[in-house]
């Protein structure tokens, strides 16, 4: 059974920094792009962060710099450290499979609330 377990959000300061983290079973996560999606109140939903199986990373612009992911293959997990946090990051986020034609089933999403 497909299982991703977001945790790690929280309420932030602007300026400040949160370690996401997700936890990935019922699928060979090792072999896997894995990357993280955010969803904002009234936005679409949309990937910033993503990292290949040989751990080749990619961000969106409006977090290059100030986010990083990582990867943990022995632990099934993926990271999600996010520095210098800016209340527009405000957004449940999530972790799956990248490209969107290979997710699996979505987590309950960690909320990340950015105070100004």
């Amino acid at each position: 059974q497909v299982q991703l377990v977001e945790s790690g959000g929280g309420l932030v300061q602007a300026g400040g920094s949160l370690r996401l983290s997700c936890a990935a079973s019922g699928f060979i996560f090792r072999t896997s792009t894995m990357g993280w999606y955010r969803q904002a109140p009234g936005k679409q939903r949309e990937l910033v962060a993503s990292i290949t199986s040989s751990r080749v990373t990619n961000f969106a612009d409006s977090v290059k710099g100030r986010f990083t992911i990582s990867r943990d293959n022995a632990k099934n997990t993926v990271y999600l450290q996010m520095n210098s946090l800016k209340p527009e990051d405000t957004a449940v986020y999530y972790c799956n499979r990248v490209p969107a034609g290979l997710v699996v089933s979505w987590g309950q999403g960690t909320q990340v609330t950015v105070s100004s």
